[in-house]
């Protein structure tokens, strides 16, 4: 079995990518800025037995996307499993967002898992039983201010997994994981984090482990489940 994770060599990715790899999977991680790590995650999980190829695309660009995809199509025939995770998180007032940061947000967060899942359908379509796990954010529904433009871009991911949770099935099951409160930002003060923590009933921040274990699940375990957005959040999402 096969699967595509995309940003995987850091944070949350790279999690993924090694509890699907422990899962039986073998790999085609993505990632740009972080490639080197990607390489050295590939090394590790081809110690570990598995198979594993690198490929480097800036999913800022369009044009790079669709070569990722044909790179991707090429080299396997059968893809049984697409995560896409790839994402950038920026906080910028609503005033001060231009149109250029704007669009890349939507173009990274949104744009390159359409239109990467609509390019890998023929090798999604080889799998016995394939798979479309999104990487979403609980801040669709718990807003956060200073960041309107990645809320809209992952809002937009949950709804391009409800669409094509439809129109993909049944061969295709396409569903989302939202992370809560996982893989803090390194620029968020101590007050900051501890205000979003005491929100959350089980009184501390998650892990990448915890989303990875989740997307296992998804991706081989729920058959039966489609168009679905899990929380992984201690249950800050059922909090008023």
């Amino acid at each position: 079995m096969l699967a595509v994770v995309t940003g995987a060599g850091v944070r949350v990715g790279r999690a993924i990518a090694v509890a699907l790899a422990d899962a039986g999977y073998d790999l085609a991680l993505h990632a740009n800025g972080s490639i080197a790590k990607a390489q050295e995650l590939a090394r590790e999980l081809t110690a570990k037995g598995r198979a594993v190829s690198v490929h480097r695309a800036d999913l800022a660009d369009p044009k790079q996307v669709e070569a990722l995809a044909k790179e991707l199509c090429d080299r396997y025939r059968v893809i049984d499993v697409l995560v896409n995770s790839a994402a950038i998180f920026a906080e910028v007032a609503f005033a001060d967002i231009d149109a250029e940061s704007y669009a890349r947000m939507q173009q990274i967060n949104l744009n390159a898992p359409f239109f990467l899942t609509q390019k890998l359908l023929p090798s999604l379509g080889g799998a016995e039983k394939p798979a479309v796990v999104n990487i979403v954010d609980i801040a669709v529904e718990r807003v956060r201010p200073k960041y309107a433009h990645y809320t809209v871009a992952k809002g937009g991911l949950v709804a391009l997994t409800k669409a094509l949770a439809v129109e993909l099935a049944p061969k295709i099951r396409v569903n989302a994981v939202a992370p809560g409160l996982v893989a803090v930002p390194e620029s968020w003060s101590a007050d900051e984090r501890d205000g979003l923590v005491a929100r959350v009933p089980f009184k501390r921040t998650g892990t990448p482990e915890d989303v990875a274990r989740m997307v296992v699940v998804l991706a081989r375990d729920a058959t039966y489940m489609t168009g679905q957005i899990v929380a992984v959040d201690g249950g800050w999402s059922a909090n008023l």
